[in-house]
């Protein structure tokens, strides 16, 4: 986008500051894999459709994180759901195109996708 004047700037900077605040620390996470594996896998892509989807529903309570590799770089793309007091749910392969269903079923409503799920991670509270 080019800058023509100081409304333009001004637009710039709001998208900016939420996107930054989608990734603060906040109770519920969503972390994507971004080792090289990860990568090469689509997982750019994956974040991009993730901060989008957050941004289209105005879910501001979510940090969205980055991790390298886990080890299963043959189920890349990875994401993570941690919401708080539940078991840490890890989906993979994820595509842009699984990103809304995983968002709205289990960020938002609290229903895991199982059809995606790779690994569950017990809650240790």
């Amino acid at each position: 986008m080019t800058i023509k004047s100081l409304e333009d700037l001004r637009k710039i900077k709001a998208e900016s500051q939420i996107q930054t605040k989608a990734r603060k620390g906040n109770e519920t996470q969503v972390i994507i894999g971004m080792g090289t594996c990860g990568i090469a896998a689509g997982a750019r892509e994956v974040l991009a459709a993730v901060l989008e989807e957050l941004a289209k529903r105005n879910l501001n309570n979510v940090s969205v994180l980055q991790t390298g590799c886990i080890g299963m770089c043959q189920k890349e793309p990875l994401m993570d759901i941690v919401r708080p007091g539940e078991d840490r749910v890890t989906y993979g392969p994820v595509y842009p195109a699984d990103v809304p269903r995983i968002i709205a079923d289990h960020l938002v409503n609290g229903n895991i996708v199982e059809d995606l799920v790779v690994a569950k991670i017990p809650n240790k509270e």
